[in-house]
């Protein structure tokens, strides 16, 4: 667990540290690998105020307790956190969050990519985002890494819902592409960072702790036998691809 007292996640500064100098830099300016990145995000221009724009609007949610709703279809559950009923669940989704971004974070302080909304002032976000928040860095996405993250503990509480756990993550970070809030790269290597950041939370006593406890939440919500009525709409939306 961290000594930091300004920070509540699993790992050490030492161990986030590790894990951020592990990531690769942005790719160079006027690279071809940076000009096919712009292409693909320019890409997903076509989706703007579509229904899959709408689920990325929903998607820029992603603290915990708010965020474990994104994952109701997947796991075939209804989570409540106006209820509080899976306390386990959201404290454990909320350590690898502090984690996640942590370690984003630290990437992003060495290097600084402007957002798609950054380099073009005209690009739509699908959130409401200030002159300070399109200035920002870009690279890796905390929002990806922290899905990333999210996606690996719910393949965890919910063996058999894994797979579907894991799609419903990368469709986070996708939105986050959706939205002009970071190009694709920016995406990727967020999900690829925040899935080591889970593969070394998920060792310590203290998520084994935190993970006994949500998966007997699980069980409880799969035998209410409540379910989220929105997923109809939502499979639905997630046909519509560029």
């Amino acid at each position: 667990m961290s000594t930091d007292p300004a920070h509540h996640g699993y790992l050490t500064r030492s161990e986030l540290q590790h894990l951020a100098d592990a990531v690769p830099p942005p790719p160079p300016t006027g690279s071809q690998v940076e000009a096919a990145d712009r292409a693909l995000s320019a890409s997903y221009r076509v989706l703007e105020n579509t229904d899959r724009w709408l689920m990325a609007t929903s998607h820029a949610e992603v603290r915990s307790p708010f965020a474990l709703q994104h994952f109701d279809c997947a796991l075939g559950v209804l989570f409540n956190p106006a209820e509080n009923t899976t306390p386990a669940s959201a404290r454990l989704m909320q350590r690898l969050f502090e984690d996640a971004e942590a370690a984003s974070t630290i990437v992003k302080m060495r290097a600084h990519r402007p957002r798609p909304v950054g380099d073009d002032p005209n690009r739509e976000a699908c959130q409401r985002v200030s002159d300070t928040g399109r200035a920002s860095a870009s690279y890796p996405s905390g929002s990806a890494t922290v899905a990333a993250a999210y996606g690996e503990g719910m393949a965890a509480i919910a063996p058999d819902h894994a797979e579907a756990a894991r799609d419903t993550a990368h469709q986070i970070a996708l939105s986050r592409v959706i939205c002009g809030m970071h190009y694709p790269l920016d995406a990727q290597t967020g999900e690829q960072l925040g899935k080591a950041v889970f593969e070394r939370a998920a060792i310590t006593p203290g998520f084994q702790a935190d993970l006994a406890l949500a998966r007997q939440e699980y069980v409880s919500l799969k035998a209410s036998g409540k379910t989220n009525p929105g997923c109809a709409a939502e499979r639905a939306a997630l046909l519509q691809t560029p």
